[in-house]
């Protein structure tokens, strides 16, 4: 009888031990050492990973990331988020220019249809705004910003409005991103576009910008 005693409390004291010491690998007391490697913000600045899981945490503004687009960029400094224009938007964002109309950045998605390619989706989408037709491809340009090349053409140049797009072809979609100023000089030949509030803005905003 005294043997069983005993080994009933031995496998009670083994179950108790192992309870425990589950509970300190599981739970440690001392604090998690995450890896020192850290994540650059669009705009430059870096955070580090903390928390349990050790996960980043996100950047905070003007950094803004785009999850379902699979895109992350800098806000441009005077610009906050505005109403999406249509369905094909998945950003939009203006600063207020007093009295006048406010310039304004827009960024749209289109799905690449599995009979067409990247370029026959921008011919297809660049309407000009005057004409309400597709934009000659001999219109079309290149531009590298940042880390990456875009197809550039200008959409719109009448009473006052320029809207110029920036496009980026990806593998299943095209973005679109849209300058869009109002109340400019647009009959002068000697205007330099990139001096423009929206122009300007939207140069930075596509050198900082992050995605496939």
């Amino acid at each position: 009888m005294k043997g069983l005693l005993l080994g009933i409390a031995l496998i009670i004291l083994i179950g108790v031990g192992g309870l425990v010491y589950r509970n300190a690998v599981e739970h440690p007391s001392q604090p998690i050492a995450c890896p020192m490697d850290a994540l650059v913000c669009p705009d430059g600045t870096s955070v580090g990973r903390s928390g349990l899981s050790c996960t980043f945490p996100t950047c905070p503004p003007p950094n803004v990331s785009l999850p379902d687009v699979g895109i992350a960029f800098a806000v441009p400094a005077g610009f906050t988020e505005a109403e999406s224009l249509d369905a094909a938007s998945v950003a939009a964002y203006e600063m207020p220019a007093g009295d006048s109309e406010p310039a304004s950045i827009v960024i749209r998605r289109y799905a690449i249809p599995a009979s067409s390619t990247a370029l026959a989706t921008i011919q297809q989408t660049a309407i000009g705004g005057t004409s309400g037709l597709p934009v000659s491809v001999t219109s079309f340009t290149s531009s590298i910003l940042g880390t990456h090349r875009f197809t550039v053409v200008s959409l719109e140049r009448f009473e006052g409005v320029i809207d110029t797009a920036y496009y980026l072809a990806r593998g299943t979609d095209v973005l679109r991103f849209d300058a869009i100023d109002r109340g400019a000089d647009w009959t002068n030949p000697d205007l330099d576009i990139m001096t423009l509030p929206a122009h300007a803005a939207l140069a930075r905003l596509l050198t900082t910008l992050q995605g496939r």
